[in-house]
């Protein structure tokens, strides 16, 4: 089975060759190509790619925007931010727009496979930049948090331990001895549980809370 892939950036070139060399793994599909953040929201409406490489600069909607939409719209849809910018300007408003990844543009080719298998797995994969970004962020307490880790049972708190170590739903049913649809449903649980949207955000969160 491929991983559906919908490429978004306003550059030419830079579609070109992600389309080339992504089209020589074979599970990967690029299912379309979008120039701009209204684009993108409107073709992963028509085409339901598991995930979206996007741009943050381009024309008409950018990147953050089309992330926080596209996320509202098809939660399921796994986003990285693929981008020449670093700054925490642009992470901080990614990572809170959905993003699952964000990861810079002078990545290597055959890491960033990596990283959109992993995405796809549902893994959080954020650049070393990135991620010192995001920590520097909640430990200066710039964002509020309105839930608590009481609400947790045991075992969810177990899981959440796992997910801020980076292990996907087969690692962590192997390490609690557990099947992958019970991960599954705890994972569901914790996300609800502390409002968060996605695992990305549980593994941040369980850190600042030093449970990782």
């Amino acid at each position: 089975m491929s991983i559906r892939v919908l490429i978004c950036d306003d550059h030419h070139v830079v579609r070109r060759g992600l389309l080339f060399f992504l089209k020589t793994q074979q599970d990967i599909e690029i299912v379309a190509e979008a120039t701009n953040g209204k684009e993108a929201v409107q073709l992963v409406g028509e085409h339901l790619p598991d995930v979206v490489l996007m741009d943050l600069v381009m024309p008409e909607m950018d990147g953050i925007e089309a992330t926080k939409l596209i996320k509202e719209q098809h939660p399921l849809t796994k986003i990285i931010i693929l981008t020449s910018f670093s700054d925490k300007d642009q992470v901080i408003p990614a990572i809170r727009a959905g993003a699952t990844g964000y990861q810079l543009k002078d990545i290597e080719p055959d890491e960033l496979v990596k990283v959109i298998r992993s995405v796809y797995e549902g893994e959080n994969q954020l650049h070393p930049k990135v991620t010192n970004h995001v920590m520097t962020h909640l430990v200066q307490g710039e964002t509020k948090e309105t839930n608590t880790l009481d609400e947790l049972t045991k075992r969810e708190l177990e899981v959440l331990v796992e997910i801020a170590r980076g292990k996907s739903n087969k690692e962590i049913a192997a390490s609690l001895v557990i099947t992958e649809k019970t991960v599954k449903t705890h994972v569901s649980n914790i996300l609800s549980k502390l409002e968060l949207q996605d695992r990305t955000q549980a593994a941040l969160y369980a850190v600042k809370n030093g449970i990782a």
